[in-house]
């Protein structure tokens, strides 16, 4: 059975890329390379370079290398442009992915793993967020993504897919440090930008109601996130009538000043201490995932703790970032 990986040159696809081939699985990337970098992958993973748009392109894919499984990565993911562009956000993120279905219901494709979010939530006001937590985004990213389950989903039931929505909550770290994260918005990177700076790292609001006025949130390392794809397409393809939505988390919150200092102190700028800022519109005060469903379902647990993901993310900024 071959896998095709859309996005998988990307940071978090190259990591399934990796995972799935030492499984013993086969693979096939299709990227745009609009933010993927073909040196991330694997020197005998195929890769075609093409949008998920191209409906001939994906039909000559699936064709030509027996595609019978997706893991659909690629998608657009900055919140706040997809504020400013919502209209190409919907294009990209769910015309995308109904043509990647559209193809793949065609082809007979018989597994499906879907790239969700935790977004899809919005804020939620629990202390854990389980799988039935009411979905209320905020963001047309967060929309594009609840949107995309909804369509996943349907064409399962309708077109005999088995089907695996993945709602990942904060990734961070690297599997390795040539696959680092070689973006600055996520929070791990953008403290580290501002550390190289000689800046103090921002901190987006000390106020809310947690022990120490920071937001909270589930940060779970890219590698793990991996993992649970490789289990999902273990499952997918032992349970042809498998239909699930599942968090990717370690079901431990951690503070955003908490995570800072730990940065600091991986990164050896202890001194550095912290820029207190106007919050941000929309940032919940707490998002943790109950891992508890993705445990019964797929055996699956994160392995890997904070100072694993930082360390490994420090190690990737430093390659890109010497000196």
């Amino acid at each position: 059975m071959t896998w095709m990986i859309t996005g998988g040159a990307g940071y978090i696809g190259s990591h399934v890329v990796r995972a799935l081939v030492a499984d013993g699985q086969s693979v096939v990337v299709l990227d745009d390379l609009s933010t993927g970098d073909p040196q991330r992958l694997p020197a005998d993973v195929p890769l075609v370079r093409g949008s998920v748009l191209d409906r001939e392109v994906l039909d000559r894919v699936l064709r030509e290398h027996e595609v019978r499984g997706i893991v659909h990565i690629a998608a657009k993911k900055q919140v706040g442009e997809s504020v400013e562009r919502p209209l190409w956000y919907y294009r990209e993120n769910v015309e995308g992915l109904r043509t990647v279905l559209e193809a793949a219901a065609e082809a007979q494709v018989r597994a499906f793993v879907f790239s969700s979010s935790a977004a899809v939530y919005g804020m939620p006001d629990v202390d854990l967020v389980t799988e039935r937590t009411p979905c209320e985004p905020m963001n047309p990213y967060g929309e594009t993504k609840l949107a995309g389950e909804w369509l996943v989903a349907a064409a399962g039931r309708t077109y005999g897919m088995a089907t695996a929505s993945m709602r990942y909550f904060n990734v961070a770290g690297a599997a390795a440090p040539e696959l680092g994260d070689p973006g600055i918005t996520n929070l791990v990177p953008m403290v580290f930008d501002r550390l190289d700076r000689g800046l103090p790292p921002l901190v987006f609001g000390d106020d809310y109601p947690t022990p120490d006025g920071t937001c909270i949130r589930d940060f779970v390392h890219v590698a793990d996130i991996a993992s649970a794809h490789v289990a999902a397409a273990r499952r997918l393809t032992d349970d042809p009538s498998a239909h699930l939505v599942l968090n990717i988390g370690r079901g431990e919150g951690v503070s955003v000043a908490e995570m800072v200092r730990v940065i600091q102190e991986v990164s050896g700028h202890t001194g550095t201490g912290l820029e207190v800022v106007a919050r941000r519109p929309g940032d919940p005060a707490r998002v943790v995932a109950s891992a508890e469903s993705i445990s019964k379902e797929l055996g699956w647990s994160a392995a890997h703790d904070i100072r694993e993901m930082i360390t490994s993310a420090w190690a990737g900024w430093q390659l890109r970032h010497p000196g």
